[in-house]
């Protein structure tokens, strides 16, 4: 988004928070399409500290998380030196740093609805941790709809997530772009893969892709097995928790932690799932799938996030058996399985590509800024 305001012509400036030495090194490739470019680094326990100490209030957790009242000095400076013509926020936690202008157009891109993912939580936890789950998503659920009064325009990654934010009825006007995937560096290879192999991408210290594996390798990967012993699972993904570690424990599944390069690991297998009960918005990792032409085999919830058609895209389950089915329907069949890599990589390449969702977003921004003219001549008048 950063480099297509900056090759469309904009001067860009750019504010974020930055979580450690890695991620600081990460985003310094952002200079080279910003005009200024500031961050303010935070570390883990202050900001766990911040969530507690919202805990008793009617903040939510969330906004503890993402605060940092360097970074608010740093954007109240450049709100003091230039005269803006648009400000575009990404996510409801960072709008906490610009919700008190008025002066300048404003886009709130929500991408998920965080407080829906919240609410999810509490059904899969727990008591008392549910609770917390439940109270944090309620107070975030009313905070969404306050931020969104405070924006001209507010938009979500997929049309599902705008109808909740619709729900709301604040009145904001509101729209969506999807995400797009880099199709040139997600390519299929030469054909080549493991057969049998089955693999689950994600980074693991986020619940829902540990709900996911946990379940799949428990209660799914065995169905498999008693079909075909050789089945092999392989969850590729940063930080696994013991409880995602203790799955190598189980014959055929590799839990392999930080890797070099996801693409190696999923272009080996014959089938890759996103079995996630959990899931809002769009899974990246079954956009990666489809461009990389290795099908995707993804929970019904998972695939309203994606702009392709079950079935003849991808794949979609709900229970531990059809998911089993699914998976064995790919091994029993070649053609299918090539079918599916083919339509898959062309959906990617056509409705999520960067082109098409940049288009979306520059529509977006124009809306945003009429919207805004028009209140200040209402205003005027």
């Amino acid at each position: 988004m950063v480099r297509h305001l900056h090759e469309s012509g904009h001067e860009v400036h750019v504010a974020s928070l930055v979580r450690s030495e890695e991620e600081e090194q990460q985003i310094q490739g952002v200079r080279d399409y910003c005009t200024e470019f500031v961050y303010a680094r935070v570390g883990k326990m202050m900001q766990a500290l911040k969530m507690v100490g919202c805990l008793l209030t009617t903040i939510p957790s969330s906004m503890g998380f993402f605060h940092s009242a360097k970074l608010k000095r740093q954007v109240n400076r450049l709100l003091q030196q230039h005269k803006y013509d648009l400000i575009v926020v990404f996510s409801s936690s960072a709008a906490q740093y610009v919700e008190h202008v008025d002066d300048v157009p404003k886009f709130l891109d929500f991408c998920d609805m965080d407080s829906q993912k919240w609410l999810a939580y509490a059904d899969f936890k727990r008591w008392p941790i549910s609770m917390g789950y439940w109270l944090e998503g309620t107070k975030l659920q009313r905070a969404e709809k306050q931020l969104a009064k405070r924006f001209d325009l507010c938009s979500c990654a997929t049309d599902f997530e705008v109808d909740t934010l619709e729900q709301y009825q604040t009145g904001v006007k509101s729209g969506f772009f999807p995400n797009g995937v880099d199709s040139e560096f997600f390519q299929p290879n030469d054909g080549s893969f493991t057969k049998h192999n089955i693999s689950f991408v994600g980074r693991m210290d986020y619940y829902p892709n540990e709900e996911a594996v946990i379940s799949f390798a428990e209660r799914v990967f065995p169905i498999i097995r008693q079909k075909y012993p050789d089945a092999q699972f392989t969850i590729i993904g940063a930080e696994p928790p013991v409880s995602v570690r203790d799955l190598a424990k189980i014959d055929g599944v590799t839990v392999t932690g930080t890797v070099d390069d996801i693409r190696t690991y999923v272009l080996d297998s014959e089938v890759m799932i996103a079995s996630l009960k959990i899931a809002r918005g769009t899974q990246n990792k079954i956009l990666e799938g489809m461009a990389m032409g290795v099908p995707v085999i993804s929970s019904a919830n998972a695939a309203r996030g994606v702009d392709a058609v079950t079935e003849e895209h991808l794949l979609a389950a709900t229970t531990d058996q059809e998911y089993a089915d699914q998976v064995m329907s790919i091994f029993e069949d070649p053609e299918k399985r090539k079918r599916l890599s083919l339509a898959g990589r062309e959906r990617v390449t056509t409705h999520h590509n960067w082109i098409r969702a940049m288009s979306l977003f520059d529509q977006l921004i124009n809306q945003t800024i009429e919207h805004k003219q028009a209140q200040d001549q209402k205003e005027a008048c």
